[in-house]
């Protein structure tokens, strides 16, 4: 199987994966949704693979992409019609790219139940934070990378992470890797909420919640609870819930905690409560983030923030709660004290870039306001982004009626992503 692996012997690997199963090959073909003719011909070499072909057998079995590598030595006799052709392996090296930062480990998960009768074994005090590490590896990764290469590799990391979660049932370790789960379902819903998928999104965030609940740490409850909040406040546009989710977050949260977790989700509230319109209650909230960020300046953040939450993350939110309460000069003021538009992440930088476009447009400044839309959807396009080229819809939904030549360079962007050409500089 090893070498199978290596040389991206497709035909080699199903066939390893039936035999260690007890399946029969019909058994193979109902698994990966396959007549059991076309892998009657594929087992015995008679039928060549195709890169998606590859990726989708992979992904039905359960076998980690980072794990099917290319020899470095000539390929043998026959391999060609077994595996993947020749001519297709520079590509499909940089399409199990994104996948490599699951490790070895990942194997566990993929490996025959008569493989695991000692899975146990598998769980020990570094098992949680090696799956942390994973998530905190893929985490940086979405800075620069479309969801979509990094979403199989996220799904794959929840799966492996529930699993060693199910060997350590009855351990000492079974809090710390509900923690590792949890972190590792939070990343994916938050892929899948740029891709557009929100019911996917959804259901990991909840995942999310109930894994940090069962670790017992208050901390990441309040920040999966907060993320879940932030959600379906600014993504599933229904501030109602975001404001009862936050509320029970607080509740969870206490008095006494870390200012760092206060200021931020003082600042979600803020959001929400601007969703639905209260803006005496939005202000009291980013007034009170204020306070909570000046407290935490030059401390370290707790866990799982990664980053400092300070003055600057709240003038950004700030100016979130400005665009929504229709304040555009304030919105304005608080932008340009956060420099939301020059943050490291590309694609979070361009979702504040379309938010600076909302309060220009409200305060009349047409042509700022599409030369700035039009950039993010560049962003959001180059990133395959659904969270940026959605906004972006509703911001010229918002404003119909300006047609000056930024206004129809936004719109011969939009159109390109419909006929598929590319618009014009």
């Amino acid at each position: 199987m090893a070498s199978a692996l290596a040389t991206c012997d497709m035909a080699s690997v199903i066939e390893g994966v039936r035999t260690a199963r007890g399946w029969s090959q019909g058994d193979l073909a109902r698994a990966i949704d396959y007549s059991q003719s076309w892998v009657s011909r594929v087992v015995n070499g008679q039928q060549s693979l195709t890169i998606s072909q590859v990726h989708d057998l992979a992904r039905r079995l359960g076998v980690p992409l980072h794990l099917l590598r290319f020899g470095d030595g000539p390929p043998r006799a026959g391999s060609a019609e077994k595996g993947v052709d020749t001519t297709r392996r520079r590509d499909f090296g940089r399409a199990v790219a994104a996948s490599a930062l699951l490790t070895a480990t990942a194997a566990t998960a993929a490996a025959p139940a008569g493989a695991r009768t000692a899975g146990h074994r598998c769980v020990n005090e570094t098992t949680a934070s090696a799956l942390r590490s994973i998530t905190g590896g893929q985490r940086r990764m979405d800075a620069d990378s479309p969801a979509r290469h990094l979403l199989p590799s996220a799904v794959a990391h929840v799966h492996l992470s529930e699993h060693m979660l199910a060997q350590a049932h009855g351990t000492p370790f079974h809090s710390d890797l509900s923690a590792a789960a949890s972190e590792a379902s939070g990343f994916a819903a938050w892929l899948h909420a740029d891709r557009g998928d929100t019911g996917s999104a959804r259901t990991y965030y909840r995942t999310a919640v109930t894994r940090a609940r069962q670790a017992g740490t208050r901390l990441l409850d309040v920040y999966m609870l907060g993320s879940l909040a932030a959600f379906e406040t600014d993504t599933a546009q229904d501030p109602h819930l975001g404001l009862g989710l936050v509320q029970e977050a607080g509740h969870v949260l206490g008095a006494s905690a870390h200012p760092t977790a206060r200021a931020w989700l003082a600042c979600v509230e803020a959001l929400a409560h601007a969703g639905v319109g209260d803006g005496p209650a939005a202000v009291r909230a980013i007034g009170r983030a204020e306070r909570e960020a000046a407290r935490s300046a030059n401390t370290d953040p707790p866990w799982p923030w990664v980053f400092a939450f300070d003055e600057a993350k709240v003038a950004g939110y700030r100016a979130l709660v400005g665009v929504r309460l229709s304040r555009p000069h304030d919105a304005r003021r608080a932008f340009a004290e956060a420099c939301a538009p020059r943050a490291a992440n590309a694609k979070q930088s361009a979702v504040l870039q379309v938010e600076l476009a909302s309060a220009h447009a409200e305060a009349g400044d047409v042509d700022e306001a599409f030369r700035l839309a039009r950039e993010a959807l560049a962003t959001g396009m180059r990133f395959e982004s659904e969270r940026v080229i959605g906004r972006v819809r509703s911001f010229r939904r918002r404003y119909p009626r300006p047609r000056t030549r930024c206004a129809a360079d936004l719109d011969e962007q939009l159109t390109s992503l419909v006929t598929g050409v590319t618009a014009s500089g």
